[in-house]
């Protein structure tokens, strides 16, 4: 008893949840892979392969893992038909002669990490509230700083300022609020008082800090793919930071749109952006 008493609160104080799930084993390794999207690393090589069905975007995404002393690593690959690197960018409007935002969305990619010591569901249909930490990777916003932006979803009964209300798939009402880690992200608007030519960039691109840049990322694009390679510390320091320890497992989700609980929005470019969800809860293993 005393053993199991003690297991659950390591479990509580690493973030590290137990649940069944297909297995990601990160293989631990001696030198660092480049992030730089290309995988062409030879520490890559022979490193299992586990593959998962995204369930909304409807596609098979390929993970791999690699860790060091210090830092985690993933290989992300996924198909996409095309390369999507604007996000809402303005479109002038010369009957109001003011610029609007438009719809193109940016690719995106998401990992989800539960940060409750017990097993949770992870997707925005649950029956039981959560806290997770979020990874989420844009092809415009964060990809050329190099990182992946890093947030934190709690999933409740409770509603708070700008929380999405969503519907479990019991029936129950709950609400997923989004919201940023500590620091700077990597990205600013950007606003034109004038015509300059008819689209131009909301946004501009900058180095973030603090806690909002724990997760670097960089994606490259070819031949109907993406590939994706992620790098964190196993351990930050920071509490809105789900924590890494050899030994225990890690359930996580992943996701191709971004995790916001809205419904398909048939005037973007990208239909689906935004209805994203976890599919299959996958289970981390560091060796």
């Amino acid at each position: 008893m005393k053993k199991t008493v003690c297991l659950a609160l390591v479990f509580l104080i690493h973030g590290g949840p137990v649940m069944a799930g297909q297995d990601v084993v990160s293989r631990h390794v001696t030198r660092s892979p480049a992030i730089d999207g290309i995988a062409d690393d030879d520490v890559w090589k022979n490193v299992p392969v586990t593959v998962t069905r995204d369930r909304i975007a409807n596609i098979d995404i390929e993970l791999r893992s690699v860790n060091t002393r210090d830092m985690l690593f993933f290989l992300v690959r996924y198909p996409d038909s095309s390369e999507s690197r604007k996000h809402k960018y303005l479109e002038w409007n010369e009957t109001q002669k003011v610029y609007r935002s438009g719809p193109k969305r940016e690719d995106t990619f998401v990992f989800k990490w539960n940060m409750e010591w017990q097993p949770v569901d992870l997707t925005i249909s649950g029956d039981d509230p959560y806290k997770a930490d979020i990874w989420y990777w844009k092809a415009n916003r964060t990809d050329p700083a190099g990182f992946a932006d890093d947030k934190v979803h709690l999933y409740g009964p409770s509603k708070r300022k700008k929380s999405q209300f969503v519907l479990s798939r019991s029936g129950k009402q709950f609400y997923l609020m989004r919201i940023s880690d500590d620091g700077r992200s990597a990205y600013s608007s950007q606003t034109y008082d004038h015509f300059s030519t008819q689209e131009v960039p909301r946004y501009k691109n900058r180095k973030p800090a603090g806690s909002r840049a724990d997760v670097r990322a960089k994606g490259a694009w070819d031949n109907g793919y993406w590939t994706i390679e992620f790098s964190r510390k196993l351990h930050t320091g920071h509490a809105d930071d789900v924590q890494f320890d050899r030994g225990l497992p890690y359930i996580f989700g992943v996701s191709r749109y971004e995790i916001a609980g809205k419904p398909v929005n048939p005037k973007l470019d990208q239909p689906l952006y935004e209805s994203g969800d976890v599919g299959e809860m996958l289970t981390l293993r560091l060796n």
